[in-house]
């Protein structure tokens, strides 16, 4: 029987290793639905590097096993290997390869950041500053902050630009405010959602589809981090340091918002949703919860600070669930 010929074999293996390396990354599976604008980048993103990982891991386990079977120490051979001085050749295509990939997933990164508008830092005021004996003097939004020294010069005048920090508009609506603009505050273990335009404060947040929403996110305590993982965007909230997050959601439903930073003994509990509504029904709810506390009625789903509770008035409420007994609840120190 005639051998087949190393070239056809490794035509061979290469065609399997592409078709499998390109089904398994389109058809993983691993990511809940898209809904959001910026969700189908990241996955597009992980999709690439799900189809070279999984090309490496069948051409690394595929030469294993066949050095294994091919080069196994057979009966009765106690003679040592054939020496081997290295191959000059070889080394520079398993350096170079990698060197390629890496930098190209890594322009692919930056250009996925870019289009989401984690290059688009938003001027959250103009600063300023005056000099007064060697220090600055920065009031930002009528609020005096020190800013540092600007300059050694006690008659100079400086300027500064406070940054907020996220990820902000996209290049393409860049030049365009957010048709919705909520304050996010994240405090252990609960999440706060102010409604500048009407006043609202709900402990859910809820949008409308297809339209620009922007997150200015702060943190009362430690530091959070706000994250949908339909949206596929994740933004630290940081005590002293505010920071913005702006998406699209393209999908109405109810999805979770997670905090994604451990902030304490009770961070797994730290849950809310966003809920987003079609266009028309986000206009009635937002016209009902102005309404609701316009006469002071009190706005459901605001969580209490578990900071504020015992143990037992927080596990109170899931004792069945767990299982515990009234007197184990009421031991707990």
């Amino acid at each position: 029987m005639k051998q087949i010929p190393v070239s056809v074999l490794t035509l061979i293996a290469g065609i399997l290793v592409t078709v499998i390396s390109l089904w398994v990354g389109q058809n993983h599976g691993l990511f809940p639905e898209q809904a959001s604008a910026q969700a189908p980048l990241v996955d597009n993103l992980f999709d690439v590097m799900m189809t070279i990982s999984v090309a490496l891991f069948l051409i690394m386990q595929g030469a294993i096993l066949w050095f294994m079977i091919k080069y196994r120490q057979r009966k009765g051979d106690n003679a040592d290997g054939d020496p081997s001085e290295g191959n000059l050749s070889l080394e520079i295509v398993w350096t170079a390869i990698p060197a390629v990939l890496v930098i190209g997933l890594g322009i692919y990164s930056v250009e996925v950041y870019s289009e989401m508008g984690g290059f688009a830092p938003e001027h959250a005021s103009m600063m300023m500053g005056h000099n007064h004996g060697g220090s600055a003097v920065a009031h930002v939004m009528g609020e005096p902050a020190i800013a540092g020294s600007l300059s050694d010069d006690p008659n100079a005048k400086g300027e500064e630009i406070a940054y907020t920090y996220g990820i902000g508009a996209t290049p393409a609506a860049e030049a365009n405010p957010a048709d919705l603009e909520v304050n996010v505050a994240g405090m252990q273990y609960a999440w706060i959602f102010t409604y500048p335009k009407g006043g609202m404060v709900s402990g859910e947040l809820h949008v409308p589809v297809g339209r620009q929403v922007q997150l200015n996110i702060s943190a009362n305590d430690v530091i959070h981090s706000f994250w949908v993982p339909q949206f596929r965007l994740k933004q630290d909230a940081i005590p002293g340091q505010d920071t913005q997050l702006r998406f699209v959601a393209t999908k109405p439903g109810d999805y979770p918002v997670v905090c994604a930073e451990l902030c304490g003994g009770y961070h797994g509990s730290m849950r809310t949703r966003v809920i987003v509504h079609e266009a028309e029904e986000y206009d009635q709810w937002e016209a009902e919860q102005i309404a609701l506390q316009s006469d002071g009625s009190t706005v459901a789903a605001i969580p209490v600070p578990t900071t504020a509770m015992s143990p037992t008035e927080y596990l109170s409420p899931y004792s069945e669930d767990l299982a515990l007994a009234p007197e184990v609840l009421a031991n707990l120190h």
